[in-house]
Order: C-alpha cells, then sequence, then structure tokens
C-alpha cells in the first residue's frame, strides 16, 4: 500500500501527479497560445471532439436535420484535446472553460457563442422549436438534462478516472465511485421502467444528452466497465439505449469527430452530409 497521504498547508500543483491527463489539465484558465479557429460555410460552426459530450451536439444536429431543419446545417472541427487545441486563443473566446464541445451560431448578424453540451442542446431545441416538449413534459425532460449535466462527472471524473485512467488504483476512491455509478443506472433503471423515454413517450433532449453517457456504459462501452458494474442488471436502461442506437441520427452523429475505432465509425471533420456517407461506406468496404 501506497503511504497515507497528509495534505500541506497549502496545496500546490505537480504536473508529474496528473496521470494520462497531465498534459490537459491545469489549475488555471485562459489561452496558452494563439491559434484562431477555423470557420467554414454553414451557419453552425462546432468544435468538438467525440467524447460523450461531443456524441451530444452531433447527434442533436443530425436529428434536427433529418426533422427536416436545413439551419441546422453545420461544419464540426476537430479539437485535438490531447494536443491542447482547446487552449488556443480561438477556442478560449468561444469557450473560456477551454472544454468541449463549443458552437458558434453565425446565423444572425452577431455571432452567438454557446458552451456546455447541455446548454448547447437546450440552445438548439428553442431556436428550431424541436425535441423539447411543453407542458409537464418539458419540466420533465429539463429534469433529466440538468440530472445527466449534474451526475456525468461523478461519473467520468470520479469513477471513470479512478478505475480506468488514475495512474494507481484507490480501493477507496474506486469503491465510492462505483457505488455512485450503480445508484445512478438505478435511478434512470427505474424511471425507463415507467417511461419510454426519459422525458414521457417522446424522444427529447434529456435522451440525447443522457444516451451517450449512461447508454455506452449499460451497454458496456465505457471504461470496459460493464462487467464490474454489472450493467446487464440494468434492462430498462439497455432497451432504451438500444431503441436510440437504432436512430439513423444517432449512427451519423455518433461518428463525427471520431479518430478512433472501426474504420466506418470516424469522421475527424464534417462539413456536409455526405461526409458521413463517405466515411460509413468507406470503412464498409
Amino acid at each position: 500500500m501506497s503511504e497515507p497521504y497528509t495534505p500541506p498547508r497549502v496545496w500546490t500543483w505537480d504536473r508529474a501527479n496528473g496521470g494520462r491527463f497531465a498534459s490537459i489539465n491545469r489549475p488555471i484558465a485562459g489561452p496558452t497560445h494563439d491559434q484562431e479557429l477555423p470557420v467554414g460555410r454553414h451557419p453552425l460552426q462546432l468544435y468538438s471532439l467525440a467524447t460523450p459530450n461531443g456524441v451530444k451536439v452531433t447527434v442533436m444536429l443530425e436529428e434536427l436535420l433529418a426533422l427536416g431543419h436545413t439551419g441546422a446545417e453545420y461544419d464540426a472541427w476537430l479539437i485535438r484535446i490531447q494536443e491542447g487545441d482547446q487552449f488556443g486563443s480561438g477556442f478560449v473566446n468561444v469557450n473560456p472553460n477551454s472544454k468541449i464541445p463549443a458552437l458558434m451560431d453565425r446565423s444572425g448578424p452577431q455571432p452567438v457563442r454557446v458552451f456546455e453540451s447541455g446548454a448547447i442542446l437546450l440552445y438548439l431545441a428553442e431556436k428550431f422549436g424541436a425535441l423539447l416538449p411543453a407542458g409537464a413534459q418539458r419540466a420533465e425532460c429539463l429534469s433529466w438534462l440538468f440530472w445527466q449535466m449534474g451526475s456525468a462527472p461523478y461519473l467520468g471524473g470520479g469513477f471513470g478516472h479512478f478505475y480506468a485512467y488514475a495512474p494507481e488504483k484507490f480501493e477507496y476512491a474506486i469503491n465510492r465511485f462505483s457505488m455512485e455509478a450503480k445508484r445512478q443506472m438505478d435511478v434512470l433503471n427505474r424511471r425507463l421502467a415507467e417511461s419510454r423515454y426519459l422525458a414521457g413517450d417522446d424522444y427529447s433532449i434529456a435522451d440525447i444528452a443522457v444516451w451517450p453517457w449512461y447508454g455506452a456504459l449499460a451497454k458496456g462501452q465505457l471504461y470496459e466497465a460493464g462487467e464490474f458494474l454489472s450493467v446487464h442488471e440494468y434492462t430498462h436502461v439497455i432497451r432504451w439505449a438500444d431503441e436510440i442506437a437504432q436512430r439513423p441520427a444517432a449512427q451519423r452523429g455518433r461518428i463525427v469527430n471520431r479518430t478512433w475505432g472501426a474504420a466506418d465509425a470516424q469522421l475527424a471533420e464534417r462539413h456536409e452530409a455526405a461526409d458521413i456517407d463517405r466515411a460509413r461506406s468507406q470503412g464498409a468496404a
């Protein structure tokens, strides 16, 4: 066992203790270098990476396009977080928190920046009048949307970090966050036992927000932790995850800004719908 740790009176940053993500974590904000962002021809400019938070937005945009909202056409630019793109001056101007995804809406007289994935989903839903129900279901939808925003850091930065990424395995930390991950899955499972989708009978931004995180976990695709967390127990989450995975827009959106995995599931940048079609067909060839 490691020697017991006693916190110092004043904490100081030691880059060497950052583990796998030492190059992208630091205790200050702001840009580290000048780097302008590219701008494509569409009104919506997305700067992202196909992590669960990034997938939320590309799935949302593809769903809007599938519904016939042509104004949702977008350019998706790759932000290489391991190379520090998120600390470039252009990206920090769009998102002062230096996290993906970030969106610039250039459809109006003045560009509008939107950061935080949940805020982007809500912004797009309101802009296009889609995937956000009215009345009591709206309240339910927003409750689950904000549940995801508050809960996922425990799943990613908590469980995922200590189970999969930390340079050492700490039993206390893994046990603490495993318990919380399973509690969250049980919350979802109970809701989906009584409702087809999170907000009710209709698919919404709540499902789009939750699916890339918890759907992937339920299918054993996140942190290779399916067996460890006994995800087979969450049958209603699995049913829901499978249903969303069959949606064409979900299948299209999940490959955008992705640079790993199967060849037909990778598309570094997306500038027109045909880019996705080409990537999928070339990978399948």
